[in-house]
C-alpha cells in the first residue's frame, strides 16, 4: 500500500498579506532608523580615529549600508 502526500499550495488572504506587508514595512523602517544612528555616530567621529577603523568619512554610508547596497 503506498501512501501519498497531497499539498494544497493556498494563497494567503488578503488580510494575511496586508499584515505581512505592513510588519516588513515596520522592520525596513526600524532597520533604516538604526543605520542612521550608526551613520550619524560615525559621522561624529575624527579623522583620525575612523582611519584607525579602517575608514574614510566618504565611505561611512557604503559601510554602514553594505549589505542592503552593493557599491
Amino acid at each position: 500500500m503506498a501512501l501519498t502526500q497531497t499539498y494544497h499550495d493556498e494563497k494567503p488572504g488578503f488580510f494575511t498579506r496586508l499584515l505581512n506587508g505592513l510588519s516588513e514595512g515596520f522592520v525596513q523602517v526600524a532597520e533604516a532608523n538604526i543605520r542612521i544612528r550608526e551613520v550619524e555616530r560615525l559621522q561624529a567621529l575624527s579623522d583620525e580615529t575612523l582611519a584607525a577603523k579602517g575608514l574614510k568619512r566618504e565611505d561611512i554610508v557604503r559601510y554602514v549600508f553594505r549589505d542592503v547596497l552593493y557599491m
